[in-house]
């Protein structure tokens, strides 16, 4: 432990020197994350190069952001690794938070978020995220500047036939993103597994996977409306990432220099929350223009699937050794009464 401090220490020290060196010359700091550097298409990418325009304005031009989108540093653990080492910054999907702050799979509790505005209190004002945000510090030496909203709220798209209720996905294979999302496929009946994103088009289009859940903008984004014909409008998750930043690095910038990066992390995700909600609408009929067959469950098919997913979901944190704390902090955060396990 005490060898720890002392790294930790001189990797701070260090970051101040490099700093304090390029007082005059702009300090390049590299952003990594995923998709194409098309803001149409990947509100990632707005979020990054919006981030990037708003620290070079803030500092003076004191600090430049380099970014590399389509996981171009590589897949989403292999970033995380890389921002938890080297002063820089990764916007990380729940494939690279999980496998080190397991715990976030709570704010995937289906149907948790009635709609935009309870997700974005969620995290902006509840007790869970304050606390989590701690703990993932203490854990893995980085820090959460921003919750990213990518797109929405996930949608179910398949190329076998529509789905309109949980049974539909008896026999389905559904592309996963991470283990939470294989038990909730499992829950309704299909299978899961976990492909990465580089790999979901040709997954699909070769009958590795029927089927994968993502909001409009990621299906756009990927083209897979060519690979698949049927979009379910279940709303059953809040899509989002999270921008992650070296600790050593943040401590190394000046009180002013940290104030400009949190204020243009905020400020990228405020104007990343107007268009995302403004395009939803929009890139739905785009999908339906070109050729996928778009449902919109009824009320009563919404509480089957909440039914059946749910408690299934809730069985499965547990399993997962996820402290109750940590579950019933979520659900009062989010207005919800306890979900019992079946």
């Amino acid at each position: 432990m005490a060898l720890n401090r002392l790294l930790k220490r001189l990797a701070v020290a260090g970051v101040a020197l490099a700093l304090s060196a390029g007082a005059e010359a702009a300090t390049t700091v590299n952003l990594s994350y995923n998709g194409a550097p098309d803001a149409d298409k990947n509100a990632v990418h707005l979020f990054a190069s919006n981030f990037k325009r708003l620290v070079e304005e803030k500092t003076d031009g004191a600090i430049e952001i380099k970014l590399y989108p389509n996981s171009m540093l590589g897949e989403e653990q292999a970033r995380m690794e890389q921002v938890m080492n080297q002063p820089m910054l990764n916007v990380a999907s729940f494939a690279g938070v999980s496998p080190l702050f397991p715990e976030i799979f709570v704010t995937s509790i289906p149907f948790l978020f009635e709609d935009f505005s309870a997700a974005r209190r969620f995290f902006d004002e509840g007790e869970f995220w304050r606390t989590a945000r701690e703990e993932w510090r203490d854990r893995t030496g980085t820090r959460m500047l921003a919750v990213v909203e990518e797109g929405g709220f996930l949608a179910f798209t398949n190329n076998e036939h529509p789905i309109h209720d949980p049974s539909d996905f008896d026999g389905l294979r559904f592309r996963a993103m991470d283990k939470s999302q294989v038990a909730l496929f499992e829950a309704f009946g299909a299978s899961g597994t976990p492909i990465p994103w580089t790999e979901v088009y040709m997954a699909l289009r070769t009958g590795v996977a029927d089927g994968q859940m993502n909001p409009p903008m990621y299906i756009i984004l990927g083209s897979l409306h060519e690979v698949q014909k049927y979009l379910t409008l279940a709303n059953i998750q809040y899509s989002d990432q999270f921008l992650v930043a070296n600790d050593a690095l943040m401590q190394g910038l000046s009180e002013d220099e940290r104030q400009a990066v949190e204020a243009a992390a905020a400020e990228a995700n405020r104007i990343n929350r107007e268009a995302v909600q403004a395009k939803v609408a929009e890139r739905v009929d785009f999908l339906a223009e070109n050729g996928m067959e778009v449902y919109r469950p009824t009320d009563e098919e919404l509480a089957r699937f909440r039914e059946v997913g749910q408690p299934a979901y809730m069985d499965w944190l547990r399993d997962q050794g996820i402290d109750e704390r940590w579950i019933e902090m979520a659900l009062d955060d989010a207005g919800l009464d306890a979900i019992a396990a079946e």
